[in-house]
């Protein structure tokens, strides 16, 4: 850890020589996200529902996710190394061993063509699955849908990616060490296999489709789960934007056969830039998992949740951004916990302040 300290600092140190040569290829950069959530069901741990994987703990002014990175892009060639910390990575990659949990991206790529936009990369990577990342300033609203915290947040393997040259069709053909993860389930000799398909026909549309194949448990005990993500950006005018993002995923039930549990996610977000400054969104969403493939309840219906949240930003400078959201949600059966029992709702506020540079 105090190598990744140490390392963190160098680069930060960089940035102010790398800002004088705007023409290098090697350019640094970092984010720093703290927050403070207060959820009405009081979690004596102050640790909020296991199935929420970025700004989790309550009543407590804490770091969500700060990183450095350092980037390297030539006409051929392209690297990137981000080192992070905040309670999204403890969260996220607590499955990941020693000081992989500190790695937000590590890769490094080739152009296979002179002419052609066609690269094959290798690495850690942001996950091609969803239109929100971890990067919160990046999103539109402060917390992430349930869609987003269960489905990777990164990556780790291979994939071929092409450009059209007008920009407007982007594909990518990837080999994955897992579902979300760096290191392999043990026992696991299977990879992972995924594809994206991006098309954006005007500068107001984003249409995507990703999907990704493959298991999450050993040999031994081999359950193949099959998943596919939709999602749709459409920028309606200078001011108003809306986002629509579907899941769909089906598991397999046990090694012995074929039958599959499903789950799926739909989720809407619209959001109205009052001014340069000032933006508000709200989010509608819902969850279900009833067979606990994703979201294990041990309840009769398993987790049916829905999602309704309310989003504030005000942009104090280019590269300083603060949020508000206030969010409920409510369950079927009762799968919060509140003063030591079981209920269907939850509730709380949120506020973020970022910085990046």
């Amino acid at each position: 850890m105090k190598k990744i300290i140490l390392f963190a600092l160098i680069l930060i140190s960089l940035a102010s020589v790398a800002q004088d040569e705007s023409s290098s290829p090697l350019t640094f950069s970092g984010y720093v996200e703290t927050y403070y959530v207060y959820d009405f069901n009081q979690p004596e741990s102050n640790v909020r529902p296991s199935f929420i994987y970025s700004y989790n703990r309550h009543n407590e002014v804490n770091l969500n996710l700060g990183f450095v990175k350092a980037s390297y892009n030539t006409d051929q060639v392209r690297a990137n190394l981000a080192l992070m910390t905040g309670t999204y990575a403890n969260a996220n990659l607590a499955a990941e061993p020693g000081v992989l949990k500190n790695v937000l991206e590590a890769n490094a790529g080739v152009k296979l063509s002179r002419n052609k936009n066609l690269w094959v990369d290798a690495g850690i990577f942001a996950s091609h699955i969803g239109f929100e990342s971890a990067i919160g300033k990046d999103c539109w609203n402060l917390t992430r849908s349930m869609l987003a915290d269960n489905t990777p947040y990164y990556e780790a393997g291979a994939k071929v990616s092409y450009t059209t040259d007008d920009g407007r069709w982007f594909v990518s053909a990837l080999v994955l060490n897992g579902w979300q993860r760096i290191h392999r389930v043990d026992g696991n000799s299977l990879p992972s296999f995924g594809t994206q398909v991006t098309f954006k026909p005007n500068s107001a549309v984003t249409l995507n489709s990703s999907s990704l194949i493959g298991t999450d448990k050993p040999d031994s005990a081999r359950q193949m789960r099959y998943f596919h993500n939709f999602y749709g950006i459409f920028q309606l005018s200078q001011k108003l934007g809306i986002t629509i993002g579907f899941d769909y995923g089906v598991e397999e039930k046990s090694p012995e056969t074929s039958s599959t549990n499903p789950w799926y996610s739909p989720v809407m977000i619209v959001r109205y830039n009052v001014t340069g400054k000032l933006a508000v969104a709200a989010r509608a969403e819902y969850y279900q998992d009833k067979a606990g493939v994703i979201i294990s309840t041990s309840t009769p219906s398993g987790f049916k949740t829905t999602g309704i949240s309310l989003n504030l930003d005000y942009a104090i400078s280019p590269n300083v951004l603060w949020r508000a959201e206030i969010r409920n949600l409510h369950s079927e059966d009762k799968v919060f916990i509140k003063d030591s029992h079981t209920t269907s709702g939850n509730t709380f506020i949120a506020t973020a302040l970022s910085v990046s540079f």
